[in-house]
């Protein structure tokens, strides 16, 4: 496979992020003619790989796609190996690692936590946003509800069950899996969001590459990590997932049965699912979008209307993996099963 286009920003240490023109660093790295469509021949290997590229063309923010056929190995990425803002897509992990310690015995499904519910309070007012106890309820509803409706409570709740996230980032590198870093719990996220505008930054603190991304759900689908049982509390979960109905789900037909997280901050959305090809092979993706309206102006005079660019553009991605992978064509898929859900 074609090795990823890589950008070269500037990364951002926690403590500080730096601002890096996102042409110029383009530019620096390949030349200003690499960015032209018709230059993605000397990049991407096959007609697949170059169309994906066309489709996540960064030219108003960045753009990270990565793909795996989980039967053959293939794998796609544009900007794979480059940090995105999690945001609710870490959740999966915060998941992955809780279920992990189920199956260790080290805590059950059927224990009770109150939710942790945020209190108000100033943006970067302190180093952890302040929270406080709600309504207990078990560990499967926190579970569930984390991952179908992206309850940030209940994230919070098992974020502090597992050890917070220096047990989480612990849990992916013993795991195998690198550049990903969980820093803050939800609330604090939440509370200090749009510190940075991710479309020209890359912040490392609460960020992962699409590869990890990608690659952490093929291992819980493969069972690499987890009992049947937890593997399947996971994906369940995913199956369930309500929010984002414009974005992965939106792209592929019925007949994908796609599980999927979402994940949405300021100026960014993102989606990471598993689905099938009608030849009966699974495909984990990781698509983060950032940016894509004309300006940061205008997303502030029509937030939806730069939103809905964001949604249509990962409905976009996840189309062109799902015909690239299935070697079909998009008109043909999308006539037959993906009005009629295959």
């Amino acid at each position: 496979m074609a090795p990823a286009l890589a950008l070269g920003l500037a990364a951002a240490s926690p403590a500080q992020a730096q601002t890096t023109s996102f042409e110029a660093a383009f530019d620096s790295t390949f030349g200003t003619k690499t960015r032209a469509p018709e230059q993605f021949d000397a990049v991407y290997e096959t007609d697949f790989e170059r169309r994906i590229a066309q489709i996540a063309d960064g030219d108003k923010g960045r753009i990270g796609v990565a793909a795996i056929d989980l039967a053959t190995g293939r794998e796609i990425s544009v900007l794979g190996d480059q940090r995105f803002p999690m945001a609710s897509t870490s959740k999966v992990a915060i998941a992955a690692t809780f279920m992990a310690g189920v199956d260790e015995g080290r805590w059950s499904l059927t224990s009770e936590y109150a939710l942790l519910r945020p209190v108000r309070s100033a943006k970067y007012s302190s180093k952890r946003a302040p929270v406080r106890e709600g309504k207990y309820i078990s560990a499967r509803e926190h579970l569930d509800l984390m991952i179908s409706k992206s309850c940030n409570a209940c994230t919070d709740t098992l974020l502090r069950v597992v050890g917070g996230p220096a047990a989480v980032n612990a849990w992916m590198r013993k795991a195998g899996i690198k550049d990903f870093e969980l820093s803050r719990d939800i609330a604090t996220l939440v509370r200090d969001d749009g510190e940075y505008d991710p479309a020209t930054v890359i912040d490392n603190r609460d960020s992962a590459t699409p590869m990890a991304m990608a690659r952490l759900l093929a291992g819980i689908y493969q069972g690499k990590w987890h009992s049947d049982f937890s593997r399947d509390v996971i994906i369940t979960a995913m199956e369930r997932t309500t929010t984002g109905k414009k974005r992965m789900r939106s792209g592929l037909p019925l007949s994908a049965n796609v599980a999927h997280k979402t994940g949405t901050l300021n100026r960014t959305a993102s989606d990471i699912g598993i689905f099938r090809t009608p030849d009966g092979r699974t495909i984990a993706a990781a698509i983060y979008v950032t940016g894509q309206s004309i300006s940061s102006a205008h997303e502030a005079r029509n937030k939806r209307e730069a939103r809905r660019m964001r949604d249509e553009r990962i409905a976009q991605i996840a189309r062109a993996l799902y015909s690239g992978y299935a070697g079909s064509s998009e008109r043909q898929w999308t006539d037959a099963e993906y009005r009629t859900g295959g």
